[in-house]
């Protein structure tokens, strides 16, 4: 046998055990990082098990309950500190949140918040934001802040709840700076403006004048927590040359109210040749008594967009004179248009009820 054979069989041979090896390697890996994920997970739900009913005295007042919490051992903390904060998430009761304080200083959980938002784990992160909003650690916004720019969706979601929560002046300025960044979810944005309610308004307007860029998050933020006080602005966005501006700024009068010159562009904006404009004027224009407002929005039923059909429907339902064009327009045939009218109809004579009339299921 020549030299080149034989040192290829050997070869062959060799690769043969090293691939052997690292098979076992990297069973013997699976094996133990299963073994340890089970470890944990059992460990975790243990601790649960042991400390869930002792939380639950201690979020009710229980002060022989927080004893017994701050006797738990310091690697207990991250699995009691999730048991603490967890449940508040949904469960928003002031005196839950208030005892989850006291808990959170009994067992000096401060530093150990800090310690999560600085983890390499996304959830870690995540948890330490709920935790400091939720518990009103104020000093922490810097820290929020930042994590607005995490690489994680779920930990810049967290910030933004935890933003909302705090509730201070400075959080508020951080939060409408954001306005604009696509990157953080917009219902997490709408909620967090939301829990600030109007204490936003001022802010968005001075922005505003000097963002004109930008006019369309500022009336969609307007919509959430205007005013009568961004009423004059409102009505100025009205004569934006960009269509989605004029719709925006719409869905932010209907939030506000209409004096007589809003009313005049909303009854104007019905024969927008722009779907969304058409429907947010028939919204903001519920309740109002203008003479002949009932005629176009009876026209509006044919509209070719069924949300400008379905709002209008629901506007000439608000009127005085809006019944007999429902009726009208219900007696004229079976076709969709008709059909939304006797629904009208119907919920106008079970206001209480609630449930769908029968025409919503023809």
């Amino acid at each position: 046998m020549s030299p080149v054979v034989d040192l290829v069989e050997h070869g062959a041979i060799a690769l043969v055990w090293i691939s052997t090896d690292l098979a076992a390697a990297m069973l013997l890996a699976v094996v133990t990082v299963r073994i340890l994920l089970t470890s944990h997970e059992a460990w975790r739900k243990w601790i649960i098990r042991r400390y869930a009913p002792t939380v639950a005295q201690a979020l009710q007042g229980d002060e022989d309950a927080l004893r017994s919490l701050a006797r738990s051992l310091p690697w207990q903390r991250f699995t009691l500190a999730r048991v603490l904060v967890l449940p508040l998430v949904s469960d928003r009761d002031p005196r839950r949140i208030a005892a989850a304080r006291v808990a959170v200083r009994t067992l000096a959980l401060r530093r150990y918040c800090l310690r999560l938002l600085r983890s390499l784990f996304w959830w870690r992160r995540a948890l330490g934001l709920r935790a400091i909003g939720l518990l009103k650690l104020e000093n922490y916004l810097p820290t929020v802040v930042a994590a607005l720019d995490d690489p994680h969706p779920d930990v810049r979601n967290s910030a933004l709840d935890a933003l909302g929560d705090l509730g201070s002046p400075s959080a508020l300025s951080a939060l409408v700076v954001r306005l604009h960044d696509s990157s953080l979810h917009i219902g997490r944005r709408a909620d967090a403006l939301a829990a600030f309610g109007s204490q936003c308004e001022e802010f968005l307007l001075d922005l505003a004048r000097l963002d004109p860029e930008h006019r369309l998050n500022y009336a969609r933020a307007l919509a959430i927590c205007g005013t009568v006080r961004a009423r004059p602005t409102l009505v100025e966005w009205m004569g934006d040359s960009r269509p989605e501006v004029r719709a925006a700024a719409l869905e932010a009068l209907r939030r506000v109210g209409l004096d007589p010159e809003a009313a005049r562009l909303a009854v104007r904006a019905l024969e927008s040749p722009h779907a969304a404009e058409r429907a947010n004027a028939a919204g903001a224009l519920e309740g109002i008594g203008e003479t002949g407002l009932a005629e176009m929005l009876a026209r509006r039923l044919d509209d070719d967009t069924w949300t400008v059909a379905v709002r209008a429907a629901r506007t000439l339902r608000s009127l005085p004179d809006g019944r007999p064009q429902l009726e009208a327009r219900a007696a004229r045939g079976e076709d969709l248009p008709a059909v939304l009218a006797r629904q009208m109809l119907w919920e106008a004579s079970h206001p209480r009820t609630g449930t769908p009339g029968p025409e919503a299921h023809s």
